[in-house]
């Protein structure tokens, strides 16, 4: 088969899975006008919100925004500045299963390049966010239920709320000022950036392990929130690229997924588009991250 060929049989993939989508009322997210999440956290569950632990929050985050966040309420994510570079990594990172237990150590630096942190005072990102922060390896042992049970629902803290299959971690949708932090903050390529004590995280799934892309098939799981259920990609059954509509209020539902190489039906999250982009609540009962320094 030649070249122009496989270009040929690739676009009409595309345009098919895309047709797919369209026929069965699948139309994709406009990832140019995404709601800002700004304000949306509260004290007791609720769908499209984050509901947090305190609701007391500090400084810090971004000190200006610009031509992405548009007057109507929305932003346009493909418009955004990132922090620049492509910084590599001695990434570890380990899950295994013993018993009714699933065991998951890392030392939180990811299986993805990085950009630049701190970020260059020349750069464009430093307009925005002036993201003073190094990467630093923090060594995390996480142990969680084989097979979680679901509990009543439970606040999310500020600090890192579960695991993505990078070996990093991520937090929950707000920035420290208590904003949307994808919105507002300047992340890497990966969507990614140090806190204070250097720990590399996310506020939403990285493009740099779910692409973007249209898809007739539900996700892949992405990751494991720290009460132990998975979570899983921005793509639902038939392909569906999903929304909050689709959701709980904490984010997730239920149906079959493969589940450790069987297929199972139990609770999993899903990452979306929209705000709050991974979590809005636990609907287990978290563990403790164990080992960090």
């Amino acid at each position: 088969m030649t070249l122009s060929s496989l270009s040929r049989l690739a676009a009409f993939s595309i345009c098919a899975a895309l047709l797919s989508n369209l026929a069965l009322g699948h139309e994709p997210v406009d990832k140019t006008r995404l709601p800002v999440g700004d304000g949306k956290h509260t004290t007791s569950p609720k769908k499209g919100y984050v509901w947090t632990c305190s609701q007391i929050f500090r400084g810090g985050g971004a000190h200006a925004s610009g031509a992405w966040m548009r007057g109507d309420g929305t932003y346009d994510f493909t418009a955004k500045p990132i922090v620049e570079g492509a910084v590599n990594w001695p990434s570890a990172f380990k899950f295994e299963v013993q018993g009714n237990q699933r065991i998951i150590t890392s030392n939180n630096l990811p299986s993805h390049s990085t950009g630049v942190f701190p970020v260059d005072r020349n750069s464009e990102a430093y307009k925005y966010d002036r993201n003073p922060n190094s990467i630093r390896s923090k060594d995390f042992r996480l142990v969680l239920p084989k097979d979680p049970e679901l509990a009543d629902p439970s606040c999310l803290g500020m600090g890192a709320i579960g695991f993505l299959m990078t070996g990093g971690v991520f937090f929950n949708s707000l920035d420290a000022p208590g904003k949307d932090a994808v919105a507002n903050e300047i992340q890497d390529a990966c969507q990614g950036h140090p806190e204070r004590d250097g720990s590399y995280h996310y506020h939403s799934l990285t493009t740099c392990l779910e692409p973007d892309k249209k898809t007739t098939q539900h996700s892949d799981l992405v990751g494991y929130a720290l009460d132990g259920f998975g979570i899983f990609g921005r793509y639902g059954e038939g392909g569906k690229e999903l929304t909050n509509a689709d959701l709980d209020e904490c984010h997730g539902h239920t149906h079959e997924v493969m589940w450790d190489g069987k297929k199972k039906t139990i609770y999993h999250y899903h990452a979306t588009w929209e705000y709050p982009y991974t979590m809005g609540c636990y609907r287990g009962k978290p563990a403790r991250i164990e080992g960090a320094r």
